[in-house]
């Protein structure tokens, strides 16, 4: 089809995530290889985003092809409901389990984050319901918290814009202060992880802990802005939470499977969490798939009498399971996880080289392939930028190099597979959009592509 069709038949068909109908603009990408990407124009970009913070092994493997057309002619499809299962599922969660944190022995499937948060939600209020417990309804989320966009994870999450136009949102549910430590002026002075523990214990007083289920939490705040808690801040939650019964839920689908140098950030902060919820790289995006990874504890209530009574047509899909076995078994051949500390920092570096001298740069801030640069319109009040979708797309469009604007930053999740002299680009298109930009939000006129 000829490339001015595919934009014309994208704008009268498509419905896009977040772009308003007034917007006439299409990229249409059509090939991708690594980080790089070509739309139907021929231009070529260089992917800082992981496609949307997942592609771990890079685009266009054509291992990861192979296998699911193998796996297609030999089982594409059968349900997992009562008894049914399928070796592909069976052998995946024999394997994530074995490069799971402790305690955490058993796997619920879904397609996606959104279902997989979903489910972690009921999963929490239906074990204490077993338990006898059943005023325990209460989530605990964070403001700035995202936890996708189904009606339970939705209601968790912590922007306006989620909500607006689409309550009532689920009750029985509160907000708690981020823990980011850039932004002082949030914790009166205190120490950040003080602070947040002692909003954390007021708040479970206030409600009542026999009537708190769960509290759910990116380990990093990623449409936030890729937001770092200081190192105690897990463990000592974690600690309150155990000490009250309340199961935590930490929300792993950006940065499970490698992505902090670890193959899951509880590792990396030192938490034994009762619930993980995991996707996008667990198949590198080749397939959608997603695992909830499930305590014993937990599971053994689950299991009782009936079952879990919630359950998707594709869960433990054969061919999305098949395609995620080859995926991990990239990332370990090919020692991603262990790079993805090395290439990060490497960009991280890069990145504060290269903005050493912009004043809008408030901070640059990773954990391994997960990268935060911080705008600000003043850097004494610290003031957020305006603009800042602008501002990626200005990158994209002079440069090739495809960001993603999140609250107050520009964030980056490249594949752990990208190269160095990459890194250098990213950070050096970065810098060179801020250098023309004023603290009004406004680009000046650059080069044009």
């Amino acid at each position: 089809m000829h490339r001015t069709d595919l934009a014309a038949l994208d704008r009268a068909h498509i419905i896009h995530p977040y772009l308003p109908s007034s917007a006439t603009e299409r990229v249409i990408m059509v090939e991708g290889e690594g980080s790089r990407l070509r739309d139907s124009h021929g231009r070529e970009y260089l992917d800082a985003t992981g496609g949307l913070w997942l592609a771990q092994v890079g685009h266009g493997r054509a291992e990861l092809a192979d296998v699911a057309r193998d796996q297609m002619a030999r089982l594409e499809y059968f349900t997992s409901f009562w008894e049914f299962s399928n070796d592909r599922a069976v052998e995946l969660a024999e394997r994530l389990v074995s490069i799971s944190p402790e305690p955490l022995d058993h796997v619920y499937y879904t397609s996606g984050g959104s279902e997989g948060n979903e489910a972690a939600i009921k999963m929490a209020r239906y074990y204490h319901h077993r338990r006898g417990e059943s005023s325990r309804t209460w989530i605990l989320g964070r403001h700035r918290a995202y936890h996708g966009i189904a009606y339970g994870g939705g209601s968790v999450t912590g922007f306006d814009l989620y909500h607006d136009g689409f309550g009532p949102m689920m009750p029985h549910v509160a907000h708690l202060t981020p823990p980011w430590p850039y932004r002082a002026e949030l914790f009166d002075g205190r120490d950040c992880t003080d602070f947040c523990i002692a909003e954390l214990e007021e708040t479970i007083d206030r409600i009542g802990a026999q009537n708190i289920a769960a509290m759910i939490g990116e380990p990093i705040m990623g449409v936030a802005g890729m937001v770092v808690p200081p190192d105690d801040y897990w463990p000592r939650v974690a600690e309150v939470l155990r000490r009250n019964g309340i199961l935590l839920v930490l929300d792993e689908v950006v940065t499970a499977y490698g992505r902090v140098g670890t193959w899951f950030a509880a590792d990396h902060f030192g938490v034994r969490p009762d619930i993980v919820v995991t996707a996008k790289g667990i198949t590198s995006g080749y397939l959608p798939l997603g695992a909830v990874l499930v305590a014993d504890h937990v599971a053994t209530e689950l299991g009782r009498d009936h079952g879990f009574p919630m359950g998707y047509t594709y869960n433990g899909h054969p061919t999305a399971c098949a395609v995620a076995l080859a995926n991990l078994d990239i990332i370990d051949r090919e020692g991603l996880v262990e790079r993805a500390p090395k290439i990060g920092d490497f960009l991280a570096a890069e990145l504060r080289r290269a903005l050493a001298d912009v004043p809008l740069v408030g901070e640059v801030r990773n954990v391994g392939m997960m990268l935060g640069v911080e705008l600000v319109a003043d850097p004494t009040t610290r003031e957020p930028l305006p603009g800042i979708q602008h501002i990626a797309d200005t990158i994209r469009a002079e440069h090739g190099v495809i960001v993603r604007d999140a609250a107050t930053a520009l964030v980056l999740s490249p594949a752990l597979t990208l190269g160095e002299a990459e890194a250098t680009r990213i950070a050096e298109s970065i810098a060179e959009v801020l250098s023309r930009t004023t603290p009004d939000g406004t680009v000046h006129r650059g080069a044009a592509r």
